[in-house]
């Protein structure tokens, strides 16, 4: 019976568009246009940043959001500021998330605010005004390449040391976190930020609050529990120090605002350990490696300065290993596998482990 068969072969083919249709719905559903991981991106931020668990915690929300890709376009990805003395991996922490995402730790656009600190350097972000030198071409320190990102992948923005910027900079601001748009005084140009994620960082209250911290450190527990709830714990002295610098209109328009804590003793072990391996990585181009002996390990750890964050004992590779070692590695061209200890209280290299 031809008009049976020809009924079949429609409803066969009818079932077949819509379980294709299914199919490619459900794909739309499930695939993001973003091609990170937040869990790839987080493996990399955990192995670096130590001491920072609440930090992180916040920044992998905020990358599953945008990775599930439902933020709203008409303003940025995500806006986060990120606060803690000097250094305890805030800046360390966008270079990362740039290093996982796009392969490479500085492609994202930075402005240093400390730059920024008269009023009139707003013009260096909005451009100079009609009429004023520059104007025409619409000058200004935005990497818009490294602001807008891709379909794939977001822009990643970092404005750096906050609150050395003047007011008028701060208050330029308020139209990027807002709409996420920024149109240049001139009136020539618009530089989109929806596709991007921004993080500032800041240091306001940080000396405060480890002052803080210093005193509260030395008192018994129950004193230090009133103190608390006084608002006197170094968390809340920041909470203060920030809504002085910073105007509540500025403030709403943040997402989060995460506290990093000072570099404790108890990470220095971890810390040691990544600076060495940051300094491997550069050897093994020469063939070599080298190993630390516990004095070696005991001295650094002892001469680290908790204020100074990591900071400070990259300070200490740089300035007084590092110079141990060059200086064993001319001498010795052939050496390869190298170890270091501690002579009459100086950092000396060998060429094989110190029997102890």
């Amino acid at each position: 019976m031809p008009f049976i068969n020809d009924v079949l072969e429609h409803n066969r083919e009818t079932n077949a568009q819509q379980r294709h249709a299914d199919a490619a719905s459900q794909q739309r559903l499930n695939t993001s246009r973003f091609a990170f991981e937040p869990k790839v991106v987080m493996q990399h931020l955990r192995a670096r940043i130590i001491g920072q668990e609440a930090a992180l915690d916040e920044i992998e929300n905020m990358l599953n959001v945008v990775k599930a890709d439902f933020s709203s376009t008409e303003r940025p990805l995500s806006v986060t500021l990120m606060l803690g003395s000097t250094g305890v991996g805030k800046t360390e922490t966008v270079r990362l998330i740039s290093e996982a995402i796009y392969g490479r730790p500085n492609a994202f656009c930075r402005i240093d605010m400390n730059t920024l600190a008269q009023e009139h350097y707003a013009a260096a972000l909005t451009g100079a005004p009609p009429g004023y030198v520059g104007s025409k071409e619409g000058t200004t320190l935005f990497d818009i390449e490294a602001i807008q990102g891709s379909f794939s992948k977001p822009g990643i923005v970092l404005f750096d040391e906050l609150e050395k910027a003047s007011t008028e900079v701060i208050r330029s601001l308020l139209n990027i976190l807002d709409s996420g748009t920024l149109t240049l005084s001139s009136g020539s140009k618009t530089i989109d930020f929806k596709n991007s994620l921004i993080f500032m960082t800041s240091n306001v209250g940080a000396r405060q609050a480890q002052n803080a911290l210093n005193y509260f450190s030395r008192l018994p527990k129950p004193v230090q529990m009133l103190c608390q709830q006084l608002g006197k714990s170094p968390r809340q002295i920041t909470e203060k120090a920030l809504h002085q610098q910073f105007d509540p209109e500025f403030l709403n328009r943040i997402d989060r605002i995460l506290h990093y804590q000072p570099v404790a003793k108890q990470w220095l072990a971890a810390l040691i350990d990544i600076e060495l391996d940051k300094l491997n990585t550069r050897l093994r181009k020469q063939g070599r490696s080298i190993r630390l002996d516990a004095s070696t390990r005991a001295l650094l750890s002892r001469q680290h300065r908790v204020r100074f964050g990591a900071r400070d004992l990259a300070r200490k590779f740089r300035t007084q290993l590092e110079p141990v070692l060059a200086r064993f590695i001319l001498e010795h061209p052939e050496q390869q596998q190298l170890y270091m200890t501690v002579k009459n209280r100086q950092f000396a290299v060998m060429a094989h482990p110190v029997n102890s």
